[in-house]
């Protein structure tokens, strides 16, 4: 026997299989790709995550890696200050707000796995086609690799599919659930090297979907010899449909983004400028899928972004991973040996938080001040911010997302 197999190599099977190692509980994960290669482009990770990373002793290598972002920034699209706000430390938290690339974090995820479990803890080029189970296990069958030899089936206590949004073991879960739901919002993202914007350390928010809405954040220091550093960006627009299919790294064009922005030229940033300077576009969908009955059957799970997808706002994918990655840790050994009782309390405990995150995420975004603002104002310029809104309104409106996805000070500190 294996012990657990996790199935999907990205950030939540490596947090799990570290989370595992580290209660003790064997385990090996299995990966698709032939070839680890970076991919996609920022990641936040906020803190109720970084205190998971940094219970795994992951803390130190991260921070080489990250810029500690320490503020928000809210302005409309003619480039006025709405509202400022502290992030991480700076707010009260016990643990600061990571900004980096996935890559960088991946990276760091997967050298602590096989540094700790040993080089053969990921298997590369396993591409699943099936799980069984029976009574004593289950029985991992996989689809030919790349050099055609299909790779003999893996025997392990239980499997977790942490294989994303394309999972398969959701899909033999869940046959007929269909397409994703789009929720009426086209998203580009890149990454441009670039002067730092405002502090350095700063994520800001500009304009509202209607017309166009902005998130721009550092996530790599010091990328060359004239101090610029990696700009994470995301554009969002509202669209009738969209035009790409759900692929993470699917290319997009910077042309598409600009016909939005072009009059975007601040004192603070020519954003046209900047995303003409983009060493890579994607373009996706904002999809998101309705909320399952369960998740766990017999000896098998999912986790991650296989078991929730969600419109991909707030830095919620990533962290809400880690989280289930630590529950489910945390369950199995306390059930080392009833893998079944293990993962439905598991799943008793991780659906329905991340069910309101889903729901949360597709009515109440974390940036509603800004459509707020826009409101009314009527998508004009104003002479103060303070007549159109109070401090306390807007301190409503993001504490408000905040709580509603879990990640306030008051609820960090009651979980941790």
């Amino acid at each position: 026997m294996e012990g657990i197999l996790v199935i999907g190599g990205g950030i939540g099977g490596l947090t799990l299989a570290l989370g595992l190692h580290r209660s003790g509980i064997p385990c090996r994960v299995v990966e698709a790709v032939a070839e680890v290669k970076p991919l996609g482009v920022g990641v936040n990770i906020l803190p109720r995550a970084a205190a998971e990373l940094a219970r795994l002793g992951l803390e130190d290598d991260l921070l080489r890696q990250c810029v500690l972002t320490d503020e928000a920034n809210f302005f409309n699209r003619f480039g006025q200050l709405i509202h400022r706000e502290p992030l991480g430390r700076a707010a009260g938290y016990d643990h600061p707000q990571m900004s980096l690339h996935r890559a960088d974090l991946h990276g760091v995820l997967l050298a602590a796995v096989r540094e700790r479990l040993g080089k053969e803890a990921v298997l590369l080029d396993r591409r699943v086609a099936r799980v069984e189970q029976d009574e004593d296990g289950v029985t991992i069958h996989f689809t030919p690799g790349r050099g055609g030899a299909t790779p003999e089936p893996l025997r392990g206590s239980a499997a977790i599919g942490a294989d994303g949004i394309h999972s398969v073991l959701r899909r033999q879960f869940y046959p007929n659930e269909g397409e994703p739901k789009y929720t009426g919002y086209n998203m580009w993202r890149g990454v441009t090297r670039w002067t730092p914007i405002l502090t350095g350390a700063s994520v800001t928010r500009a304009g509202w979907l209607k017309t166009g809405k902005m998130v721009i954040c550092p996530i790599r220091r010091d990328v060359d010899d004239e101090g610029r550093q990696l700009i994470n960006w995301v554009f969002e627009v509202e669209t009738e449909k969209h035009r790409s299919r759900r692929d993470w790294n699917r290319p997009g064009e910077v042309e598409d983004v600009i016909a939005y922005v072009r009059d975007w030229v601040f004192d603070w940033l020519d954003l046209p400028s900047m995303l003409r300077a983009s060493d890579v576009v994607l373009e996706f969908p904002m999809v998101d899928q309705d909320p399952l009955p369960r998740w766990s059957f017999g000896r098998l799970t999912l986790l991650g972004d296989a078991a929730h997808p969600m419109v991909p706002r707030g830095s919620n994918g990533a962290m809400q991973s880690i989280l289930d990655a630590r529950c489910l840790a945390d369950r199995l050994a306390q059930h080392v040996d009833d893998p079944e009782t293990a993962l439905k309390a598991y799943e008793a405990e991780r659906l329905p938080a991340t069910t309101q995150v889903v729901l949360t995420n597709r009515k109440v975004p974390p940036d509603a001040i800004l459509g707020e603002v826009y409101a009314r104002t009527g998508d004009r310029p104003f002479a103060r911010i303070e007549d159109v809104m109070s401090r306390e309104e807007m301190l409503a409106f993001t504490g408000g997302y905040m709580r509603g996805a879990g990640y306030d000070p008051g609820t960090l500190k009651a979980w941790a």
